[in-house]
């Protein structure tokens, strides 16, 4: 289970995230009236699928014995807000001495990280005040 909590006092609009062991700090760009500290949500949003993706392909190509030796996520977020529309791209580079093979199984396996799963199924959230 994961469990962050954000905090924001008067500071438009500095938010410090925690997960009781390590914090960051998220914030808006100038352009909407944040002082642009830290990552955006949307940014975080990428992030979070970029480290999962990462990740994964990592623990998949060292269970295998495969020489990936460096993996990047490069990842793009946009919204349409008038069509209600979200759109991620996400684009990997593989450095190492790996086989076409190889290559094709670690993009299919880069679809099962828990994140990307994540945000390509059904999500409910469900608020509360406390």
């Amino acid at each position: 289970m994961a469990k962050v909590s954000g905090h924001i006092t008067t500071d438009h609009y500095k938010t410090i995230l925690t997960n009781e062991r390590h914090e960051l700090i998220g914030d808006e760009p100038k352009i909407n009236g944040g002082s642009d500290l830290g990552f955006s949500p949307s940014e975080l949003l990428c992030s979070a699928l970029a480290t999962c993706t990462c990740v994964t392909l990592r623990m998949y190509a060292d269970r295998k014995q495969w020489k990936l030796t460096d993996v990047k996520a490069h990842i793009t977020f946009t919204r349409n807000a008038e069509k209600n529309i979200s759109n991620i791209k996400r684009e990997i580079e593989l450095s190492g001495d790996l086989s076409a093979e190889q290559r094709e199984r670690l993009l299919s396996i880069a679809n099962q990280c828990h994140i990307h799963k994540t945000l390509t199924n059904p999500i409910e959230i469900e608020t509360k005040l406390s």
